[in-house]
């Protein structure tokens, strides 16, 4: 499995492609989103349920749980499954032994849950993902969430002098707002983008993984000689190129760039770095370094030839590990590595890369429990809950740290994705594009730009008034939600 390759109908109200991307990093179950807006979500046709009362709160129970109140906490069950879940519910029965939890594992998240947002009755915890993930827009929209700025606010397991805001990731809080400081979601899973690649082969080059584009081109010219093209990518889907070349960009010319993009600012796609981007990987094309045949490749076919040996370089996420497992030898080594820049006037340093949450965790406003839904999101965040989760699906999740992952066995890919948020340290970058306006990055800016640029039907310049065009007319567009950057 992989991306979903149909268009999103959506409005750019923040659910969407990269969203579900992230929920299944490195586990290759990149579900599709739902496309329906559940204009009824909110309607409430019912009468509301009766929240608990509010416990004792102290320093073991920050949040003021009702020990014995129950607990109604509804997973989707994909590429995830639920043992990571089950795990963290077992802390929460101990911590509190007087209350229930009723566990429901589904793949139907939309139909199982829009009857009861309708009538007055959600659960208290939430994860919203698979192929019927609930439009996150229309519930922020709605008032059907719970800020969960308690929860991140309140000290964390591990460390009471730290708050659990404090444990996480760049960009995981971020990612959670919409307009204002509020956080209506939080994102479990955390993915690494960039160039994908064998270290094996790469060794057979004698090389190593370049840091400029000279150099890029210079490592092409070597595996061409080998019979291995430098690239591949998904043709029919080139929606993932930005994977490596948003952070380009971003190296290039600052993050304010990406965020200009973001926020469909006017001539934004004009940058001095996006031409220059886009030139560096036009080159590819004209000097002969893609491999054959990808314009019509989908995300499998490409993935296997360079898997194969075919392609040196694929961009893609840290779920390419286990979607590309039955056909990746067993000495592949498999790395990624944050995309080269120019040269030393770029604006951020070698490393800069493209990482950021997925698996989204909400709680309903008109959860029973919504204090207990928090508190066990709090366990989840917990050194032993998330080293749990990373153990069993090869994947990071928003704690941040090297206590994340002490003591487990990471696989080659996972390992390599550790090493490369090290060496950014916080040149962390997490374009919103691909969750705020889902339509206008697939469809318009990936299939009918970036792929014919690289197919080579277009040229840098005609690539960039095209996309301009198309950003322009989505920022007039009074349809569609327009977010911006705080």
């Amino acid at each position: 499995m992989g991306i979903d390759p149909t268009p999103a109908e959506h409005n750019g109200t923040g659910v969407g492609r990269r969203d579900l991307i992230k929920r299944s990093a490195a586990l290759g179950l990149v579900s599709v989103p739902a496309m329906g807006f559940l204009s009824a979500c909110a309607s409430s046709g019912g009468s509301d349920q009766k929240k608990a009362e509010a416990g004792e709160k102290s320093d073991k129970n920050p949040l003021a749980v009702n020990e014995s109140a129950k607990l109604d906490f509804v997973l989707f069950d994909g590429g995830f499954g639920k043992e990571y879940a089950e795990d963290a519910i077992k802390v929460y029965k101990k911590a509190y032994p007087k209350a229930t939890v009723k566990f429901t594992p589904t793949q139907k998240i939309q139909s199982t849950l829009q009857p009861r947002f309708n009538g007055g009755n959600p659960p208290d915890l939430i994860d919203n993902s698979g192929a019927e993930q609930m439009d996150m827009g229309v519930l922020v929209g709605k008032n059907q969430l719970a800020d969960l700025t308690p929860l991140l606010d309140a000290p964390s397991i591990d460390d009471p002098s730290r708050t659990v805001r404090d444990t996480l990731r760049p960009g995981i809080v971020e990612m959670g707002q919409f307009d204002g400081e509020k956080v209506w979601i939080l994102y479990y899973a955390y993915t690494v983008y960039g160039n994908w690649y064998s270290q094996k082969a790469l060794d057979s080059l004698d090389t190593e993984y370049p840091q400029t584009w000279d150099d890029m081109i210079a490592v092409c010219k070597k595996a061409k000689k080998k019979g291995m093209a430098g690239w591949t990518y998904a043709g029919k889907y080139p929606y993932y190129i930005p994977f490596a070349m948003s952070p380009m960009i971003a190296k290039v010319g600052g993050v304010e760039v990406l965020d200009a993009i973001d926020n469909l600012e006017p001539n934004a796609w004009k940058h001095p770095a996006v031409k220059t981007v886009f030139e560096a990987w036009y080159q590819l094309f004209k000097d002969g370094h893609i491999l054959k045949g990808t314009p019509g490749l989908d995300h499998i076919q490409s993935q296997t030839a360079w898997a194969k040996g075919q392609a040196l370089f694929i961009p893609n996420g840290s779920w390419v590990e286990n979607e590309s497992a039955n056909v990746m030898p067993a000495d592949f080594d498999l790395a990624v590595s944050a995309p080269p820049g120019i040269d030393s006037s770029d604006k951020m340093p070698f490393g800069t890369i493209w990482a950021s949450g997925g698996e989204p965790f909400i709680v309903p406003a008109k959860a029973a429990n919504a204090p207990g839904g928090m508190e066990q999101l709090r366990i989840m965040l917990s050194r032993e809950s998330s080293k749990s989760f990373t153990a069993k699906v090869k994947s990071l999740t928003a704690l941040n740290g090297k206590e994340a992952t002490e003591g487990i066995e990471l696989t080659p890919g996972l390992k390599s994705g550790v090493e490369a948020l090290e060496l950014a340290k916080t040149n962390v970058v997490n374009p919103r594009m691909q969750d705020w306006y889902v339509q206008l990055q697939k469809e318009k800016i990936g299939t009918a730009c970036l792929g014919e640029m690289m197919a080579g039907r277009l040229t840098p310049v005609e690539t960039i008034k095209k996309i301009q065009k198309f950003a322009d007319e989505a920022a007039k567009d009074d349809s569609i939600k327009h977010y911006k950057h705080q």
